[in-house]
């Protein structure tokens, strides 16, 4: 989820607890709390140990908070986990380290050092977009041994990549979730299990009934949703998330201000453009 700021650019902790029941209410089963989308790289680690904290207690047993504790540092990574896991969240994100490019040896060496420091369930997160770096599915299958890596936010894009993950570990209780809204339905015929999204700040119970239906072999009616909510979902990604969703969010009467810099407000032909899909969608979020 995004993080809200205030009016002076500090965190919203009020308002991070209605987004996150607002999310509950419209679809999602949980909610990631400092991950890519809530702007990690601008807030710091106070900011980030209360807002795991406030928007746990805010939640309780509705759903599950999964709090960002990835870093390009191992030993940062390793400590922020074990910090979150006092505030009561039920899992962490854990993305591949971005800038430093390490090699896959490194990748395995750090996901198992940060997931052996905590015995909170830990979701690998790959984009290679972000962080410069692709970790190879052998390299999943590898920390699928480990027995607190519970799964993998696969954001490559690569359908080859996710089958490879998918026939590459064993373990039944290993999960992939897509990391690309609109490449849920295509991983789901795959075998994937659900997605961490974007788009469900807007169109949650929309977005879950297309994988419900498609759950219930109604494959046609979920193909026919995606294809209805593939302009907003490529609309979201105009320009680097989270400035469309912010945005939207913000357009739609649901405030949470201005993104952090070095991230600004969308230009005026990248808001035309958000505003104009806007127009065409029922939004599900309670305002």
């Amino acid at each position: 989820m995004v993080t809200p700021f205030d009016g002076r650019g500090e965190v919203d902790y009020a308002q991070a607890r209605r987004l996150a029941l607002a999310l509950l209410d419209s679809g999602s089963d949980g909610v990631v709390v400092a991950g890519t989308t809530g702007e990690s790289p601008t807030l710091t680690r106070d900011e980030k140990l209360r807002l795991f904290a406030e928007v746990k207690e805010a939640v309780g047993e509705k759903g599950r908070v999964v709090a960002g504790t990835g870093t390009y540092s191992t030993a940062e990574s390793r400590e922020l986990t074990r910090e979150a896991a006092e505030t009561g969240v039920d899992a962490c994100l854990l993305v591949v380290p971005y800038y430093n490019r390490p090699p896959q040896d490194g990748l395995y060496q750090h996901f198992k050092a940060v997931a052996e420091g905590t015995d909170l369930p830990c979701i690998l997160y790959n984009v290679p977009s972000r962080t410069g770096t692709d970790m190879a599915p052998e390299t999943v299958a590898r920390l699928a041994a480990v027995g607190n890596i519970v799964g993998i936010k696969e954001a490559s894009g690569k359908m080859d990549q996710v089958g490879k993950i998918l026939s590459g570990v064993k373990r039944r209780d290993f999960f992939v979730w897509s990391g690309n809204d609109s490449d849920t339905l295509p991983m789901m015929a795959m075998g994937a299990y659900g997605v961490i999204a974007v788009v469900s700040h807007l169109v949650g119970r929309q977005y879950r009934q297309m994988m419900e239906k498609y759950l219930a072999g109604q494959v046609a009616e979920a193909a026919a949703i995606h294809q209805r909510l593939l302009p907003l979902m490529n609309a979201l990604f105009v320009v680097a998330n989270p400035i469309p969703v912010k945005w939207a969010l913000n357009r739609v009467g649901f405030p949470v201000g201005k993104p952090r810099l070095p991230l600004v407000e969308p230009d005026e032909k990248a808001a035309a453009t958000i505003d104009a899909v806007l127009k065409g969608v029922t939004i599900d979020l309670p305002r």
